[in-house]
């Protein structure tokens, strides 16, 4: 044995850790001792190990999933943070919708829906005539978000082929997606040559069930929310609220509501606007 090498108590007390729990990290992967002696099954840790050893037990205190806290340690530097900021930019996003979905259910549990639904300004604007290419899918709400990044990516590849994207990306709901709700929702993209989508969507459309069709002009009640809102089931309220306002006003739905995405979703925070929840009305 060599004065290199530390017995685990040792090395814990250096550490500032417990043996038991250098032998979970040992276990898990995230830390392994410099050396295991055959025959007694002892542990020995070197001294430069303590710096990983104190970092990996921070790095347990903020949740972080396993295979997370060795992509950091692994990576170390200035690329081991850049992976703790991805990841805790994540959980400030989670914990932002978390805190819009507490306001929600304290709103409906004490019966304060209207002072709940007063939080969003809703409004109504017109939008004109317009060319869509379109995906369509029965889905479940935990499916939801991955299903529309998708599609909206590959209908936005396929806009180039069609004269280009002219306004922005939206969702319709031709029924409720839920977890136990399946929709059908529908994934659309404005472009400019109606001509040259319908001839894309014969020729490549077919693997996605690619459709094109043109939506009327119509006018809309709408309300802006933010990256964190859009979660569900706190988006929700956001579709509540525009619905009680559509019936406070004397209108009438006019068909299927939806999402319209309008900003760069990898870009915005959680409290950015990103997304109007509307309704057709008339």
């Amino acid at each position: 044995m060599t004065d290199e090498l530390l017995t685990i108590g040792a090395f814990a007390a250096r550490a500032r850790l417990s043996a038991k729990a250098l032998r979970l990290y040992d276990r898990l992967g995230l830390l392994a001792p410099a050396h295991v002696d055959e025959a007694s099954g002892y542990r020995y840790y070197r001294a430069g190990q303590v710096e990983r050893a104190r970092l990996v037990a921070m790095l347990r205190q903020l949740d972080m999933p396993l295979a997370r806290i060795a992509e950091v340690v692994e990576a170390g530097g200035a690329a081991g943070a850049d992976v703790l900021a991805t990841y805790w930019a994540d959980v400030e996003a989670r914990v932002a919708g978390q805190r819009t979905l507490a306001e929600y259910l304290r709103g409906r549990l004490s019966g304060r829906s209207s002072e709940m639904y007063g939080k969003f300004v809703v409004e109504t604007v017109r939008l004109p005539e317009q060319v869509v290419i379109t995906e369509k899918r029965h889905t479940l709400a935990d499916e939801l978000p991955a299903w529309i990044g998708a599609s909206l990516g590959r209908l936005e590849g396929a806009s180039r082929a069609c004269g280009g994207v002219t306004a922005a990306p939206f969702v319709v709901y031709h029924s409720e997606v839920s977890m136990e709700s399946d929709g059908p929702a529908e994934s659309c993209v404005p472009v400019a040559d109606e001509a040259a989508a319908r001839a894309w969507a014969a020729e490549h459309g077919r693997a996605w069930e690619t459709q094109v069709r043109v939506e009327p002009a119509q006018r809309f009640a709408y309300t802006r929310i933010t990256k964190a809102q859009v979660a569900h089931p706190q988006i929700l309220a956001a579709f509540e609220a525009v619905e009680e306002w559509i019936t406070s006003q004397g209108l009438e739905q006019a068909g299927p509501c939806r999402e319209i995405y309008f900003a760069d979703w990898d870009a915005a925070g959680p409290d950015d606007a990103v997304c109007d929840v509307a309704f057709p009305v008339k």
